[in-house]
């Protein structure tokens, strides 16, 4: 009997900046909201209400609609201990899930090697951005970086075909084997063709891609977009990789953080409704995060670096609902200004990979995690 069972995908969209969980999802009901937010508080008559105590921030309506629909998981309080406040140490972290140490390795590279562990498929983790996060950078992983997919390939700015053969042999000879090679050249070398290879197979995507969908014009969108191509072209990509930004909100929050998600929740939606106008995207779920969450009190005009946050799940496959508690607002209970994380974020990465992707957690999040249910 041939299986028709659809190999599990992950798409992580990072949140760069530090997303302010407080102005994400809000405790209305609490007045320590109304006293600590001054200035960048939202109005309760514009909250969009999810129950007797939270609600979505004004502009996630889009979100709002697939939290009705039973798809999205938002687990609350997300972090770890000693949170540095730092972007980058904090995304370091999040990145290779070494807490008391720099990690090397990074957890989805991590994951990419698991599931391709002789490297037969040179688009099984592709990132959709300009650069690499270091989340998925493992020595000898091969992961494609796709700033715009229409123009992405090697050597594209040469529009002559003869001079491009010519100039693609002389780069496929700079990466051949050579005798007296070390560890960077032929870390070069495999990069280098692997590269190559990518960029002949996935420029079939964007020919094979039709869709009546619209998406919004946002760079968020425009990612998403990209990686519903690739991922409808059936390329046998397994993990998906983008991030939006800024979300570092220290002044001019209360016009930048709105228009931020707005921007992420009508990608996300247009992202899900091109899936699912294909008959396609049950087997697609979408991990948010960000490196961390924002001071409570507002500083009069945006809010500082903080330590708890927010991460939502999304897709068919997941059982909708709020998960984990939500830290507590007493000035008593913060730690330096800032609310305490109480889930490790380790453990939402451990469900990911057991639960939907059926692989072994320790070695890829170096330990053992609590789970959540956030997946059927």
């Amino acid at each position: 009997m041939t299986s028709t069972k659809k190999d599990p995908v992950i798409v992580v969209l990072q949140l760069t900046g530090g997303n302010d969980y407080f102005n994400t999802v809000i405790p209305y009901n609490d007045p320590l909201y109304v006293d600590n937010r001054p200035a960048v508080g939202y109005k309760l008559e514009d909250i969009i209400k999810i129950d007797d105590e939270l609600g979505f921030m004004p502009t996630m309506g889009p979100i709002k609609e697939l939290y009705d629909q039973g798809k999205v998981a938002v687990i609350h309080g997300v972090g770890y201990t000693n949170s540095p406040r730092s972007h980058f140490r904090s995304m370091d972290i999040w990145h290779t899930c070494e807490p008391d140490k720099v990690g090397i390795e990074g957890w989805a590279g991590r994951v990419a090697r698991e599931l391709d562990p002789n490297k037969e498929n040179v688009l099984t983790a592709i990132n959709f951005g300009h650069g690499l996060p270091r989340a998925l950078t493992v020595a000898g992983v091969p992961v494609a970086a796709i700033a715009d997919l229409g123009t992405y390939g090697v050597l594209t700015g040469i529009t002559d075909q003869t001079q491009r053969a010519r100039a693609l042999d002389l780069f496929a000879k700079m990466y051949s084997p050579a005798i007296g090679t070390g560890t960077v050249t032929d870390y070069l070398r495999s990069t280098g063709m692997e590269a190559m290879l990518g960029a002949d197979i996935v420029k079939v995507a964007p020919e094979r891609y039709s869709s009546t969908v619209e998406y919004p014009n946002s760079p968020i969108a425009a990612h998403l977009k990209d990686i519903a191509q690739v991922y409808l072209a059936g390329l046998g990509t397994r993990i998906f990789y983008t991030q939006h930004a800024s979300f570092d909100t220290h002044a001019g929050e209360a016009g930048a953080h709105p228009k931020l998600w707005e921007d992420v929740s009508q990608g996300i939606t247009a992202f899900f409704d091109d899936l699912h106008a294909h008959g396609e995207g049950d087997n697609v779920v979408m991990y948010l995060f960000s490196e961390f969450g924002r001071r409570v009190h507002d500083n009069g005009s945006g809010t500082d670096h903080g330590a708890a946050g927010v991460a939502f799940v999304i897709g068919d496959q997941v059982k909708g609902g709020m998960y984990g508690e939500y830290p507590s607002r007493k000035p008593e209970d913060l730690d330096q200004g800032d609310l305490v994380p109480s889930y490790d974020f380790r453990g939402g990465y451990t469900t990911l990979i057991e639960d939907w992707l059926g692989l072994d957690a320790k070695p890829i999040v170096n330990g053992n995690f609590e789970k959540l249910g956030f997946l059927k």
